[in-house]
């Protein structure tokens, strides 16, 4: 007769069978990288940059698909509601993730805490603060002292509402108490063409799109977001050496993701491959081309993270009182 101990421990046996032959098989066709973002932009172009090293460490190719809109949640529900194989998977950015759940919380329409399993980080990406060259602004205290000095002059411009550029600029406002005026964009190019013509004051970019008109003189690069400064900018400051912000510190990111109940073996093999890839100096050097620190985590290592990143950008929201209407 069975008992209830015999048929757990059968059924214990069953499911761990299944993983270690789950590992042992996967990946045996071809895997889909879901982005939330249209082609060209810079999760997508991280997500193809990783493809070939990812097939080399996996043996099967990856298959980038673009699915765009919504502030990127049309891709984020498609891999949430896609099967828990390891056959799709999420190349995300901050937003979708961290902030969306905070600013579009009426509009959810997936839950990146339940129905998302966090495999690895694959980069921060610090903004650069560029201003219109013909302000008197060089550093961050500059800034801080000119604001003030001018209450109302300032503007700084954005890709979007509620993305990292945006509060990036509203935790400026908070712990330096100043009130540069927020002008959103439909995107990074004609934002940055407008701080270079002088019909905004400043942006907060990523340093793939700023770096040319940096070196053009056009723009005039004050600050970085990370607490370290960056090797192609290595004459300018952070934002947190300024005196009364050493605090401050706001990050893009780049995470991979997969369904909810994912097998653990699957993700353990992917966040192994994507350890493995990362450590590569030349994927390194390309990712930094495009102002992406490379930094792989361990899966519980990427879940504290992505929960004190959410944390923050839900602090900054609520603060500043951002709606998906600004």
């Amino acid at each position: 007769m069975i008992n209830k101990r015999t048929l757990l421990l059968a059924t214990g046996a069953a499911l761990a069978g299944r993983g270690a032959l789950a590992q042992a098989t996967y990946p045996d066709r071809p895997i889909r990288v879901i982005v939330g973002y249209a082609p060209g932009g810079g999760v997508d172009i991280v997500a193809r940059l990783m493809t070939e090293p990812m097939r080399q460490a996996l043996g099967q190719p990856l298959i980038v698909e673009n699915k765009p809109g919504a502030s990127a949640m049309i891709g984020a529900q498609a891999v949430a509601r896609a099967a828990p194989d390891g056959y799709t998977l999420l190349m995300a950015a901050a937003g979708e993730i961290a902030a969306n759940p905070a600013l579009l919380k009426q509009r959810m329409t997936y839950d990146p805490a339940r129905e998302l399993t966090p495999i690895s980080l694959v980069g921060t990406v610090p903004n650069v603060l560029v201003v219109d060259p013909r302000l008197p602004i060089r550093t961050p205290a500059e800034l801080v002292a000119y604001a003030k000095a001018n209450p109302g002059k300032l503007s700084y411009a954005s890709s979007g509402i509620g993305n990292p550029q945006h509060l990036a600029g509203e935790l400026l406002n908070r712990m330096a108490g100043t009130d540069i005026l927020h002008v959103p964009y439909k995107g990074a190019t004609p934002a940055l063409t407008d701080v270079a013509a002088g019909r905004v004051s400043m942006n907060f970019s990523s340093l793939g799109p700023a770096l040319p008109l940096i070196q053009d003189r056009k723009l005039r690069a004050v600050a970085v977001t990370s607490r370290e400064r960056l090797p192609q900018l290595q004459d300018v400051p952070a934002i947190a050496e300024a005196p009364s912000l050493t605090e401050y510190e706001l990050l893009n990111w780049f995470g991979v993701f997969a369904p909810a109940a994912t097998p653990a073996p699957v993700v353990a093999r992917l966040q192994e491959a994507l350890a493995a890839v990362l450590r590569d100096p030349g994927l390194q050097a390309k990712l930094a081309e495009q102002g992406a620190i490379p930094h792989a985590m361990s899966q519980a290592e990427f879940r504290s993270f992505v929960e004190a990143e959410t944390r923050k950008f839900t602090r900054i929201i609520e603060d500043a009182n951002i709606t998906p209407e600004g």
